[in-house]
């Protein structure tokens, strides 16, 4: 599959982000302030984004939240990536999802597998590098 052809404006502002457009290797973790998983989620994404060197785009997308709530739970927990805001929820229904949190991985020719369950430091770790072929240690 590839990524739905939708655009989701920018967290912070600014010009939407065409989703099928953004170049892989990619990582696209979706999250929400009212998700308990995601909790411990978001900053283990944090961490691949820092080890990743630039050689992957890690992105968030804050999912069915007010801002502020999101705010919060990002600054809260250390959160500096790029990230993406879809309070309506139009990401996660076009991939046919219906819960959080939802982490999809974009290879570099474009092809998405999307990942529907929590994961911890090793396990993001083993996804991107198989689907992405970025190696990045937990």
């Amino acid at each position: 599959m590839t990524l739905p052809e939708l655009s989701l404006p920018c967290f912070t502002g600014g010009q939407e982000v065409a989703l099928g457009s953004l170049p892989g290797p990619a990582v696209i973790n979706m999250w929400a302030s009212w998700c308990g998983p995601c909790r411990d989620e978001l900053p283990v994404v944090q961490r691949l984004a820092d080890r990743a060197d630039g050689r992957l785009h890690v992105l968030g997308v804050d999912v069915g939240d007010s801002r502020e709530a999101a705010a919060s739970f990002g600054s809260g927990r250390g959160v500096t990536i790029p990230t993406l805001y879809d309070r309506d929820r139009r990401l996660l229904a076009a991939l046919g999802k219906i819960n959080l949190p939802v982490t999809v991985f974009v290879d570099s020719a474009g092809r998405a597998v999307v990942h529907p369950l929590p994961v911890d430091a090793r396990e993001l770790s083993e996804l991107t590098r198989t689907h992405t072929g970025v190696t990045v240690t937990p």
